[in-house]
């Protein structure tokens, strides 16, 4: 059962529905789960053909994604289920939103992933627009935050998230665990619209952290969510101190959250190399 406490939304980083099965029936309950192509090219069925040699054509992979989504939100009918754009360094604005007005089109509790680059704002601020729900990947700074903020004005709370990347972070020695908090405190004395869920975790501590931060929401793989519910779903309070041991500290930046989006600088290295494996992953299903 959820824990009293727990303010903090729980999703499950998976492409694997079973996974998510396993977990409801291990903790009894899963807020949402949120998807990509590295995790679709993960999911069991997928990898069996593969090992087979048998590739899919692009209808295929779409209608293979558009059916594990399906799934996912028939066992979470009351959750988000996010799901991914194709979006390569080439794939422009227009692109984008038409992917995702199809894939938003597939079940009723769809949050479209964009990245956050300059085509993925421009794709977000027109779906916000015209009524859908977004979730802003690949963040790895507060500006790129900031821009979500401004591209989403006038959404509802429930319907913009933002997926800043911890443990990406934590690869190149800086403490992705700031970046959470840094985010938390600037959106805190704003309207409110854009929660921040808390993505590429890679350990329980991560997790524990993001509770203890108050992070809208947390996706972690099945691993860390299993550990969770072992230890009898621990909400820690003050007495929890994150270690980061040698990672460089993330200073925080004050921001002004009034401005348009493009008044941000949102580039980054990360978010360019993450569209690059993303698309790769997504590539090597397709014959």
């Amino acid at each position: 059962m959820r824990p009293e406490n727990l303010k903090t939304k729980i999703f499950l980083d998976g492409g694997d529905p079973d996974e998510t099965k396993e977990l409801i029936k291990l903790i009894g309950f899963v807020d949402g789960q949120t998807t990509n192509p590295t995790l679709i090219a993960k999911n069991p069925e997928a990898r069996d053909r593969l090992e087979r040699g048998d590739k899919f054509s692009e209808t295929e992979i779409y209608d293979f994604y558009k059916g594990v989504v399906k799934e996912l939100s028939d066992l979470i009918p009351d959750g988000s289920i996010s799901v991914e754009v194709y979006s390569d360094l080439s794939t422009g604005a227009d692109q984008m939103f038409e992917q995702g007005k199809e894939m938003f089109s597939w079940i009723p509790n769809a949050h479209i992933k964009y990245p956050s680059s300059h085509e993925g704002f421009k794709a977000a601020e027109r779906s916000i627009k015209e009524g859908m729900r977004v979730n802003m990947t690949l963040c790895f700074q507060q500006q790129q935050a900031a821009a979500v903020y401004a591209a989403t004005a006038g959404a509802k709370k429930g319907d913009v998230f933002v997926s800043p990347f911890i443990g990406r972070l934590d690869d190149l020695n800086e403490n992705g665990m700031d970046l959470i908090a840094n985010i938390i405190k600037m959106y805190k004395n704003s309207d409110g619209h854009v929660e921040v869920l808390t993505a590429s975790v890679r350990s329980y501590d991560h997790m524990l952290y993001a509770l203890k931060l108050g992070s809208d929401i947390i996706t972690a793989p099945f691993k860390a969510l299993k550990e969770w519910g072992q230890n009898g779903m621990t909400v820690p309070g003050d007495e929890f101190k994150y270690n980061a041991g040698d990672l460089k500290a993330i200073p925080y930046q004050e921001i002004d959250l009034s401005g348009k989006w493009q008044d941000y600088n949102i580039a980054h290295d990360l978010t360019v190399k993450g569209m690059e494996r993303f698309s790769s992953d997504w590539n090597s299903l397709i014959a």
